[in-house]
């Protein structure tokens, strides 16, 4: 018998050296996932209404599908692709200048494709972080880019996103200390968890920001696309954006090509090629069918106006629905997200601490699934990602959620 017990003294302290595997935190997406099961045995027959999922509910769109399935069965499309093939970049470039109005974007040098928005989030420290080194985030967020940073000896700045500064960073409070250090700058719009949007003017003070400090900024547009009530915005629109960061875009949410695991980096290109040269010791490239069926979803302008249309849709029956039950919801600027405050309990004298406090009792009494975010202040979003075949379902879901809710008074 092989004696193993070595192994665990020699895990690396990134992931928690000789104490790996023995932490016996549950974190939140446990709690949930623990809680949703209970639930549902504590419950027979009563459905539960997962507002939690953050993907979409719908497969790629047939000619997408079809799409693959032809470049499937061709010989030249076997082999490795390492950084992508010339017509997927070319593409990419008439998407962004079609969609968000960036011109001049080199396909061959200011664009690479990934195999989805986080492994190049991944990647990109280790292009610039070395021991010592900040990457600023915005908070709540999605904490991949951060996670690798501090993998490399780094350090993170966190900027927190509140109602009182419309859900953008407050970059005038980053210390002096820290700026010295930092080399990143993560930002997210339009924004998970929040649904907001950033402004042209922001991201001219993100452009100057960047500029004055010698930071490369990395914005996340994996929502992009999904953008309500004006038309859609790139950072790389700004003047100046080019000189200073990437933006980051993704299939999956707007094309509803989340499995398939395709993006593309685009902006300055000395990012992309530092980029390029860690992917080529990371990846081999995705498959050149995927992203030859890729082409044919960002060529199809329809298909992201069709998911828009349908998530435009699902958030304002949603908004209605929870307004009804007291909360302070309205309509997001982007993403497939809906952001509230939770509330501090309810008139029989519950008190919720937490948005995970929340959050736990509305799977456990309402079966109604929610991710709370605590970051900066007591939150909880809901995802109109949930299963519904048409309108009638999409209906018929939250009629059921304002029912579960309608004999609850909320304390805010």
């Amino acid at each position: 018998m092989i004696n193993e017990s070595y192994i665990q003294n020699i895990f690396a302290e990134r992931i928690g050296g000789a104490k790996f595997g023995k932490d016996t935190t549950i974190y939140k997406f446990e709690k949930i996932k623990r809680s949703k099961a209970s639930a549902i045995d504590a419950n027979p027959g009563v459905e539960l209404i997962d507002m939690g999922v953050g993907e979409p509910d719908e497969m790629a769109f047939p000619e997408v599908v079809s799409a693959l399935q032809s470049e499937a069965t061709k010989p030249e499309n076997r082999g490795y692709s390492d950084n992508g093939v010339y017509e997927f970049k070319l593409a990419a470039s008439i998407y962004l200048e079609t969609i968000f109005g960036v011109p001049d974007i080199d396909p061959d040098r200011e664009i690479n494709h990934c195999i989805g928005a986080k492994s190049a989030l991944a990647m990109l420290p280790l292009a610039f972080i070395n021991h010592g080194d900040l990457t600023g985030q915005t908070v709540p967020g999605y904490p991949v880019m951060a996670t690798h940073t501090k993998y490399l000896g780094g350090g993170v700045v966190n900027l927190p996103l509140t109602p009182e500064n419309r859900f953008l960073p407050d970059l005038s409070s980053i210390r002096e200390k820290d700026l010295i250090k930092m080399k990143l700058l993560y930002i997210n719009y339009p924004n998970n968890p929040t649904g907001a949007r950033a402004t042209p003017e922001f991201y001219d003070k993100v452009v100057r920001f960047a500029s004055d400090n010698n930071v490369v900024v990395v914005q996340d547009a994996a929502y992009a696309a999904l953008t309500y009530e004006t038309k859609p915005y790139s950072f790389l629109s700004v003047d100046g954006a080019k000189n200073v960061g990437v933006e980051l875009h993704s299939l999956s949410k707007s094309h509803n090509m989340t499995g398939w695991r395709l993006g593309f980096v685009a902006g300055n290109k000395l990012v992309v090629n530092a980029f390029a040269n860690i992917k080529d010791n990371i990846d081999s490239g995705q498959f050149i069918g995927i992203q030859k069926a890729g082409i044919t979803g960002l060529d199809n302008l329809s298909i992201t106006e069709q998911i828009r249309h349908k998530y435009e849709r699902r958030l304002k029956l949603l908004v209605n629905a929870l307004k009804t039950a007291g909360f302070e919801a309205s309509m997001p600027s982007g993403t497939f997200y809906l952001y509230v405050k939770a509330p501090k309990g309810i008139e029989d004298g519950q008190v919720f601490s937490s948005g995970e406090d929340f959050s736990q009792w509305m799977i456990k009494e309402k079966l109604i699934s929610t991710v709370p975010w605590d970051d900066a202040g007591s939150f909880v979003r809901f995802s109109v990602t949930f299963s519904a075949k048409n309108e009638v379902e999409e209906g018929k879901v939250m009629d059921e959620i304002a029912k579960r809710l309608s004999d609850v008074k909320f304390r805010f």
